[in-house]
């Protein structure tokens, strides 16, 4: 599989990946340990058991206790943190490159020799559902959670990475003693380096990391391609006092190797991708209704959803609504002009250049390569792709994956006040469902 453009991809023992994007611009090295696997292999009754994993190996490794190891990445003047995803979860670091053989070293025990103690694992099974708690009082959050459930149904990507406080109090410590070495196998680790570094330094410290991480294939991805619901459906979390909204609309939406993918995502762009976008002109500029208002299309290895997102004040919620669908709809029976497609090109191709403009962007897009399975010019194409993009083309995808019929509308307020006119202002709506915000 090819590497964006300056990457280089090494095949390492036990059928690790090493990937490099050196810059001797300032003196930092970035370091991603990243994963074949994610939260869609938590099991069901335990969601936020790959989260609560990752999070303590920085808890207590071999001999080091939690504040031994916080004092010596600050000594070495650098970072740790992980990230979790549906089918990828990731260790990063960052260290200034006088201390990186010592940093590696650091960063080679956490990863090889957890200890996972009892105590510190209570403390951070508390901090994560306090976590879980507290996200309750982020509006946007609860719309977005919604929405993913709404659209995904029983489908494993309708999970939160983050987990459930029913899925985390219960973990031990032997759940995630298993859940490590389950996953902490060669195969299923992919490596990359970014910034001050060479290829030959980046292979020897890879090496170093793999050292003793044992033997093992790469685990089999567990989520299969969703369907989609039928229907127009309403999902309301009620929430008291709520004088602003936060509205969700979507459906599902494409797959990076869909023969339309770019065609797609380019009209999307049109549609509500940039500032001067449709619905940002509509929504913002014309009435004063969002702040903001904007579409995207997301990607994983299997289909994703597509969103419009908005967040009106309670009293131009319904409005606000009822609008976005008329758009929507007018999207799609009347397509993009030429014009406007002219533009978006134009737009896409030269803004690329900040997508690309440091190696630590270069090196995630080579690892979204690889850890999604995307195609091997998926973005090392992007502009050769975009250019190439037909007003045809673009319509003819907006029909093809898109449509006005099954639609889901996600949305926080307080349905005491609201959501009577809010149905009101979807048309044909075939189910609706007031769900409470403190639900888990």
């Amino acid at each position: 599989m090819s590497a964006p453009a300056g990457n280089e991809r090494i095949e390492l023992e036990g059928g690790a990946v090493l990937f490099v994007e050196p810059s001797h611009t300032i003196p930092l090295v970035e370091v991603a340990v990243s994963l074949r696997s994610g939260s869609a292999h938590d099991p069901a009754e335990k969601q936020g058991l790959f989260r609560t994993t990752l999070g303590m190996l920085r808890r207590g490794a071999r001999d080091l206790t939690a504040r031994q190891i916080e004092d010596s990445l600050d000594r070495l003047g650098s970072e740790v943190s992980v990230d979790v995803g549906a089918s990828i979860a990731t260790v990063y670091g960052q260290v200034i490159e006088r201390n990186l053989t010592p940093f590696i070293e650091l960063l080679a025990t956490l990863l090889e020799s957890p200890t996972f103690p009892e105590d510190e694992y209570g403390r951070l099974k508390r901090e994560i559902v306090a976590d879980l708690v507290g996200a309750r009082d982020n509006d946007r959050a609860l719309a977005q959670r919604a929405f993913r459930r709404g659209i995904f149904g029983q489908h494993l990507y309708a999970r939160s990475s983050a987990g459930t406080i029913a899925g985390v109090q219960p973990l031990t410590t032997e759940d995630s003693r298993a859940h490590y070495r389950k996953h902490f196998v060669k195969g299923n680790v992919v490596i990359g380096f970014s910034g001050d570094i060479t290829r030959e330094t980046a292979e020897h410290h890879a090496q170093r990391l793999l050292r003793s991480i044992p033997d093992g294939a790469r685990l089999e991805d567990p989520v299969s391609a969703p369907s989609a619901i039928a229907g127009r459906r309403l999902v309301f979390v009620d929430k008291p006092e709520r004088t602003q909204t936060q509205i969700v609309i979507g459906q599902l939406g494409t797959w990076p190797h869909d023969d339309d993918h770019v065609p797609l995502t380019v009209a999307n762009a049109i549609f509500g991708g940039t500032f001067t976008s449709r619905l940002m002109r509509e929504v913002r500029s014309k009435r004063g209704w969002s702040y903001g208002a904007s579409s995207r299309m997301g990607i994983d290895r299997q289909r994703h959803s597509f969103g419009m997102v908005t967040f009106p004040a309670a009293t131009d919620a319904a409005a606000c609504i009822a609008l976005q669908l008329e758009l929507f709809t007018d999207l799609l029976e009347k397509g993009i002009t030429a014009r406007e497609l002219a533009f978006i090109k134009r737009y896409l191709a030269r803004s690329y250049a900040f997508e690309i403009d440091t190696a630590g962007k270069r090196l995630h897009q080579a690892l979204d390569v690889e850890l999604l399975g995307l195609p091997a010019d998926y973005y090392s194409g992007h502009v050769t792709h975009v250019e190439a993009v037909t007003l045809e083309a673009a319509n003819l995808a907006l029909k093809r994956r898109l449509n006005t019929r099954d639609l889901l509308v996600s949305m926080v307020g307080t349905a005491s006040e609201i959501e009577a006119k809010v149905r009101e202002a979807i048309p044909e709506l075939t189910s609706h469902d007031i769900v409470p915000f403190d639900g888990d």
